[in-house]
């Protein structure tokens, strides 16, 4: 059935008639991605809250957060919706707040058993500690959430003109939306941690799996695109190779007009490479124009049959209502048809190429993809800090450099940098860590315990980082604290990057003093013995063994020298 169009208290609704249980969402145009990373997890948090006044019911609800849409839902009858979504605005304009600290509990345990998708680690490379990148990283901010954060929230995102209601079946007699006025809000602006694309990066972890996301204008060719590399991967890797055993691909809106193509295959530890070349080389051929009309004609066919099952129209409700907040119109089944019968081989190519300079790929650690031309994703900063060094308790590679206006975390020439300018959040820990995540997502961590850090150290970090950029953490037990091994302790001290000596450094160093001594001792009796002789005897030795010996004493010393003075400079 068609989509029907209406309002309710001046919120635009969507409504496909059912002679089924009514089923009905409140759509804000709100989610992770809005937030920052300092203030994670504070939709998920008022969600809950939300949703605590309605306690055991007869029907079902649920509220869902998601990347730029927060939804409430419900299934009832009439009157069970117009309770539901009584009862969820009026804890909208009045939250309560007296279970902040117990629905923070709640929210971390459901954290701590919720499994994490294979795409999150491509969200933080792709879009840094912000925007959609938020998507990669665990809800740090509900620990400091504070009820003024929470009421802001509310009355900034959780309003009239930020909000659409959409119903499959009829919209009940009686059903209100008191909700404060507001404007829509635009989606999040895409940001970007890559210098060059395509990319790849490494996951560590024991993952084998691998995986791709790109960025291509959202319309009908890009779902063929999706469902005909699906079919492709399945039957290069599966059918025929053996090596896989679920190849996916999907295409999902981001509300900006463009849409994420993602896609995955699994592997076994021993197929890894051969994957890695398998899926490579599927997308390569599908770049270079290698597309079966057949698989386009059939990927389209599925497509259509989907389209107009009976209950389609009532199953593309919420992505409907999502084009709605995103500033789409609303296009009814008979567009969306014309849209996907007008797909060509052509079309799918077109695809292909935009996909291919847009992705970003993850391989299992130790692989590369370089070779495939894909760019390696940067693993470390461009630049450093010039300011207080401190040397660490636990390695000579390392060293801290504090300064005006960031700080850098030095391993050898491999600099870690974080400019208070960019900083995304900095997780303060109670006994004195710090934890500054830049926008890139380049993270230096800064355990007191673990550095020669004087008293007020890190009294300028504090001062520099804005306070909307603090996420506050719980206090750790004694032993979540990490402390320098023994050996790391007896060591002592020394200047910042100082070692000990090795075996090989001490015997070298030692003979190079044992034989300079012998040469200097034997050029004194020389020059002894030439200073006290007749020139002119038959049995002079001269000047010449003095010189000579004392030639290869600098000589024998030179290696202890060099050693020395390269210590000294680090």
């Amino acid at each position: 059935m068609a989509i029907q169009q209406t309002e309710v208290d001046g919120v635009p609704t969507l409504v496909v008639p059912s002679g089924g249980p009514t089923v009905a969402g409140l759509a804000f145009r709100v989610g992770r991605a809005d937030e920052s990373l300092a203030r994670c997890g504070i939709t998920p948090m008022l969600e809950h809250l939300a949703l605590f006044p309605l306690g055991l019911t007869d029907y079902h609800y649920n509220g869902t957060p998601e990347a730029a849409v927060t939804t409430f839902q419900t299934t009832g009858s009439g009157e069970d919706i117009v309770a539901f979504f009584a009862a969820v605005c009026a804890s909208l304009s009045s939250l309560p707040m007296h279970r902040l600290e117990a629905e923070k509990s709640i929210v971390r345990t459901e954290l701590a058993n919720q499994g994490s998708s294979v795409f999150e680690p491509l969200q933080v490379w792709r879009y840094g500690a912000r925007g959609y990148g938020l998507l990669g990283y665990d809800e740090i901010g509900i620990h400091g959430l504070t009820p003024e954060a929470l009421d802001e929230w509310s009355r900034t995102w959780f309003t009239r003109g930020n909000a659409v209601l959409w119903v499959v079946g009829e919209v009940p007699a009686g059903l209100r939306l008191p909700l404060p006025d507001g404007e829509r809000k635009r989606v999040p602006e895409a940001t970007s941690a890559l210098p060059v694309i395509p990319a790849y990066f490494s996951q560590g972890g024991n993952t084998t799996n691998i995986a791709m996301q790109a960025v291509a204008r959202r319309r009908a060719a890009a779902t063929g695109f999706a469902e005909v590399l699906q079919r492709n991967l399945f039957r290069d890797l599966r059918q025929d190779g053996g090596l896989s055993y679920s190849p996916n691909a999907s295409v999902d809106p981001r509300g900006d007009g463009c849409g994420i193509l993602s896609a995955c295959v699994d592997a076994l530890p021993q197929h890894v490479d051969a994957v890695l070349g398998g899926f490579i080389d599927t997308l390569a051929k599908l770049k270079v124009g290698r597309i079966e009309e057949d698989d386009v004609k059939s990927c389209l066919a599925l497509a259509e049959e989907m389209a107009t099952h009976p209950d389609a129209e009532a199953a593309t409700l919420p992505m409907r209502a999502f084009e709605l907040l995103t500033g789409l119109p609303v296009r009814d089944i008979d567009q969306r048809l014309a849209d996907l019968r007008a797909v060509s081989v052509a079309d799918v190519h077109d695809v292909a190429n935009e996909v291919m300079t847009t992705a970003l790929l993850m391989v299992p650690e130790g692989r590369r993809a370089d070779w495939a031309g894909f760019a390696a994703a940067p693993t470390r900063s461009s630049h450093t800090v010039s300011g207080q060094r401190y040397r660490s308790l636990e390695s000579g590679e390392l060293s801290l450099h504090v300064a005006a206006d960031g700080v850098s975390l030095m391993c050898a020439d491999d600099p870690i940098t974080v400019l208070y300018s960019e900083t995304a959040a900095m997780l303060a820990w109670p006994d004195g860590a710090r934890r500054l995540i830049g926008n890139d997502a380049f993270i230096v961590h800064i355990e007191p315990t673990l550095w020669k850090l004087p008293a007020g150290a890190l009294a300028p970090v504090d001062a520099a980082v804005p306070a909307d950029r603090v996420a506050v953490m719980p206090a750790r037990t004694p032993d979540d604290i990490p402390t320098p091994s023994p050996r790391s302790r007896q060591a002592g001290g020394g200047p910042v990057g100082r070692r000990g000596w090795s075996p090989g450094q001490l015997v070298g160093l030692i003979a190079s003093f044992v034989v300079a001594t012998m040469l200097l001792c034997l050029a004194g009796a020389f020059t002894l013995t030439a200073a006290t002789e007749d020139p002119s005897a038959a049995d002079a030795i001269g000047w010449g063994w003095a010189v000579g010996t004392y030639a290869c004493t600098g000589a024998a010393l030179a290696p202890a020298i060099l050693l020395l003075a390269r210590r000294r400079r680090r």
